[in-house]
């Protein structure tokens, strides 16, 4: 584990713990306030995030800005990160040995962000963080707590590209989110 931004993204970017790392144009370390209240943790980058090196600027990302322009959360006030840091080829989901391979990068994230609310963002986020006993259409928008953190997992933005029905419930969530770190005077 490491104490500081600065060489946990180092090791990172060195990082050649499973295949993704050869593909990859940038690593996708995670944005946002490093001191963040509440933290998002996606599934893994994109095209675009690879090319750019930031999480969440594609369709999917886009489509998460207007729902926090729309519920006035600032995009710089909270932290974003995703389970792995390379793109997996085509998008697809990260494999298992993948993930494990970056999971102990996040938790030193979640470890230096300390934030009290974490969303996690799709199945892969919320079965790789909490277990792979949840199912996120069981589980979306319920506040599961654990070690003092509270996690809410709602659909990931791609999913509301694919399916338009599912945005109403990720309003819904980011909403109740919104509500929680009010409730709790925490910065969102």
């Amino acid at each position: 584990m490491y104490d500081n931004w600065e060489e946990l993204e180092e090791s990172i970017k060195n990082c050649d713990k499973c295949k993704l790392n050869k593909g990859r144009t940038n690593i996708v370390f995670g944005v946002g306030n490093k001191n963040a209240d509440v933290m998002f943790i996606g599934e893994g980058p994109g095209a675009d995030e690879d090319a750019e090196g930031i999480p969440f600027v594609g369709k999917a990302g886009k489509l998460m800005d207007q729902a926090f322009k729309g519920l006035n959360i600032n995009r710089e006030n909270v932290y974003i990160a995703n389970i792995v840091k390379c793109r997996p080829p085509q998008n697809r989901v990260p494999e298992k040995d993948e993930a494990m391979a970056c999971l102990n990068y996040l938790r030193n994230q979640v470890i230096l962000v300390n934030p009290k609310i974490i969303v996690l963002l799709g199945s892969t986020a919320l079965k790789n963080i909490l277990g792979e006993e949840y199912s996120i259409t069981k589980e979306r928008g319920k506040i599961i707590e654990k070690k003092d953190i509270k996690y809410l997992p709602t659909w990931h933005p791609a999913a509301l590209l694919r399916d338009e029905n599912k945005k109403l419930d990720f309003w819904k969530d980011l909403k109740e989110v919104k509500k929680m770190a009010e409730e709790m005077n925490l910065r969102i």
